[in-house]
Parts: structure tokens; sequence; C-alpha cells
């Protein structure tokens, strides 16, 4: 059995922010790729893509889990998820990688997984705006940086989806450092290599 990569779901996720990075994790064939959510129901994404979740987070097993990604979306801004938090905490504890990107990175903060770990997301401001309990804003651990991986925790700024996508690649060993190099070069600056035209 594939280890698995899921990623989380709800109403008026930003599809395309974990996109790169669920590409190459699919194409690398080693995990299986689902998607969960809190319920069964279908979902409606910020592109108005319907997409159906395979489980919900009550029924994700540390142990057969690679990685677990939060996309950005304004659910992040509106309110806590313990649920999440709870998931996360226990991922976390489990040496399991967790990513987010933009306004997920606020849950990552709640959670408590900013504590002692590299760190970024939209701005430090925003954090500090949007997670009154948010302390980690020294300059030994949050980066201004579209994209951080440490601890076996990825954040990334809404701006940030090839990098996160990157960092997602060199965490779980999909290529070598040359490939992950020529990848990246070629999805951030269209820098196609001499030996592909």
């Amino acid at each position: 059995m594939k280890p698995k990569a899921y990623v989380f779901v709800f109403d008026g996720l930003a599809d395309w922010e974990p996109a790169l990075a669920l590409c190459e994790i699919r194409k690398s064939g080693k995990y299986e790729v689902l998607v969960a959510a809190h319920s069964s129901e279908t979902v409606v994404t910020m592109g108005g893509l319907k997409v159906t979740p395979d489980i919900t987070i009550d029924q994700i097993e540390p142990r057969e889990t690679a990685i677990f990604i939060l996309p950005g979306g304004n659910r992040w801004e509106e309110a806590p998820d313990p649920k999440v938090d709870d998931l996360l905490q226990r991922l976390h504890a489990a040496g399991i990688l967790i990513g987010a990107l933009c306004a997920a990175t606020l849950e990552i903060a709640r959670a408590g997984l900013t504590r002692g770990v590299r760190h970024t997301s939209n701005a430090e401001s925003y954090l500090k705006k949007m997670v009154p309990e948010y302390k980690d804003n020294d300059e030994r651990f949050y980066v201004d940086q579209l994209a951080v991986a440490d601890q076996k925790i990825i954040t990334a700024s809404g701006l940030g989806s090839v990098e996160f996508a990157r960092e997602v690649i060199r965490e779980l060993g999909i290529y070598d450092q040359a490939t992950t190099q020529m990848w990246f070069d070629m999805f951030k600056n269209g820098v196609i290599p001499a030996g592909m035209r």
C-alpha cells in the first residue's frame, strides 16, 4: 500500500495553490493522492470546480500519511478550526510532513506548529493581526520568503505556489537536487533545458 498524500478541501479553497505540488506527487507514482474534508459532501473551489472528498479528516491515520496539505481560502480568516488543529498536532507529533499555503498558514500558527520552526505566510503583520496568540515573529523563526520548509512544516505565501511545490518535491525526495532545480527553473522562470528544446 502506498503512503497517502492528502489535500484538505472546503468551499472556496484556492484550488490553484496546491496544484503543482499534487501533480508532481502523483506523477512520482510513490504516493496515493486523496482528498480529505470535514464530511463527504462535495465542495466548490474558488475557481468553481466541484470536488468530492475521498475521506473525512476523522479517518486519517498518521502512520499511513506522507503529507497533509492545507490550501488557502477565506475560511481560515473567519474562525479557527479545532478539528483541523487536532489533526495537525497529531500528524506533527508523528513526524508527518504538513504543508500550508496563504491563509492556511494561520491554522498552522493556531495549532502551535510555528513555535521554534522557521516559517512564512502572506506577511508577518498578517499572522500577528489574524492570530492574536502568535508569538513566533522574531528573526530566527519568521522568514520573509515565498516558501519555507523546516522540521516537517512547509509554509508558503499565497504568491509562492511554485516555491511550495519545490519544497514538497525536496521534502518527499521526489526528484534529485539537479532535477528539482531544473523543474523549478522551468515552472518559475520559463527556462526550458537544452535537451528538451
